[in-house]
């Protein structure tokens, strides 16, 4: 367990050694900044070197500032170097140094920094300006100074130049670094190899690689990120790390995709099929052989009256009740359009105190029609007598509707009706999948 958990480590390091290279050049500004022994060490193993250009300038400012703590801002001495940090500043803004290290930004943030500094829109204007003996008496040598300590040194120390190697790629050493752990696991492998061989002379070395598959990536100078995968595994076997309720929820979240996929998948086909065998006649075949011949009774039930006793209750005793203010609103309706239309009513109203009569008496007609035909609609399933009609009425019914099956027309609208609805089903179920 001792060596296993070792190898573990070691594969854990290999993978911060390999991710840290990968965001070694994104992240440098940030060590430079807190971890500056790291950059230096590590600077030369990407080709990372000081741009002579930056570092000229950043000399001349250092110059340029022992010069005035001795001899003062007035003296010749100092004019010379604020002449020179003046061209330097022009060269700068030519070549534009950054650029071999993706900084040119950097160098925009300085143009503009100098430029609001002493409200000049022109960059080497600004620069001139910034380094001139009556400016920085005027401004404060001192203030000026700290501004440039500040504001514009960060951006400069941190730009850098980059070599190539004789394939014009940026230098990139790192594989020196990478051998180390790859000469480890190879060994390693190896070792494996020979350590289960000898205990099964049977066992093949291609066996024992295909057991160790994952260990393979180790061996790979590319693609580091992907050392992930035996890291994982080898913390997982030595129980340093536990992963259950991540491969649970992964585990949850693919079979539950792939349900999903493969339901959305069946409920098209399905769709699909119905709608080739509404073109093709099938399912009108199949409806008139069912309805015309005898067929196998497994259960000794007649399932369409039993489905037409299931809707008239759901009718009767669920949907009635729901829709019984909207059924009396059209009764009265119609009854008061039938009296509107008599001149005797017409006339009627024109007494005083009568008018509202007839108004009062509809309301009182259709109240109680509407309540006798659903008390005659309960009576109607409740009483045992009713079920020899229920059964007469699903035989008429099976009946009639075989008869009409058997007309063409009929059948081809209804086909067709089916058809598109089954198609704005097939196009709704796709849009909702794509939101």
């Amino acid at each position: 367990m001792w060596f296993e958990r070792s190898m573990a480590m070691i594969a854990a390091m290999s993978f911060i050694v390999s991710i840290f290279d990968l965001t070694y050049i994104p992240a440098r500004d940030v060590y430079f900044r807190n971890l500056p022994l790291v950059v230096q060490t590590y600077d030369q193993f990407k080709g990372i070197e000081p741009h002579r250009e930056t570092i000229r300038y950043l000399n001349a400012v250092e110059q340029l500032r022992n010069t005035v703590n001795q001899t003062g801002l007035a003296s010749s001495q100092t004019q010379s170097w604020l002449q020179e940090l003046d061209t330097l500043s022009t060269s700068m803004i030519q070549n534009n140094p950054f650029q071999v290290a993706h900084k040119t930004g950097n160098l925009e943030k300085i143009k503009n920094d100098v430029r609001d500094r002493v409200q000049n829109q022109s960059a080497k204007g600004a620069f001139n300006t910034f380094w001139s003996q009556d400016y920085l008496t005027k401004a404060g040598w001192d203030k000026e100074l700290q501004f440039f300590d500040r504001t514009i040194k960060p951006l400069i120390v941190t730009n850098y130049y980059r070599r190539l190697n004789d394939s014009g790629n940026y230098v990139d050493d790192f594989w020196q670094i990478d051998m180390v752990f790859i000469g480890i696991f190879a060994s390693e492998l190896l070792g494996r190899i020979f350590f289960f061989r000898r205990r099964d002379r049977q066992l093949r070395w291609q066996q024992v690689t295909i057991r160790r598959w994952y260990d393979l990536i180790l061996l790979l100078p590319f693609a580091q990120f992907l050392r992930i995968i035996p890291v994982v595994v080898r913390l997982k076997q030595v129980k340093l790390i536990n992963t259950e309720l991540i491969e649970s929820e992964l585990n949850r979240l693919f079979v539950g995709q792939i349900v999903i996929e493969l339901t959305e998948a069946v409920i098209l086909q399905t769709l699909q099929q119905t709608q080739d065998a509404l073109r093709d006649g099938q399912i009108a075949l199949v409806l008139r052989s069912y309805l015309n011949t005898p067929h196998v009774d497994l259960n000794n039930i007649n399932e369409i009256e039993g489905l037409i006793e299931i809707i008239l209750e759901i009718v009767v005793y669920r949907v009635i009740p729901k829709v019984q203010p909207d059924l009396e609103a059209i009764l009265r309706f119609l009854f008061q359009k039938a009296l509107s239309e008599s001149p005797a009513y017409r006339n009627l109203q024109l007494l005083p105190g009568i008018g509202e009569l007839p108004a009062q008496a509809i309301d009182r007609v259709v109240t109680e029609v509407s309540t006798s035909i659903y008390t005659a609609l309960t009576k109607l399933l409740e009483d045992p007598d009713s079920a020899k009609l229920s059964r007469r009425l699903a035989e008429n019914f099976t009946q009639s509707i075989g008869t009409e099956m058997q007309r063409g027309q009929t059948t081809t609208k209804i086909e067709s009706l089916v058809y598109d609805l089954i198609e704005e089903i097939k196009v709704t179920y796709r849009n909702r999948e794509i939101e």
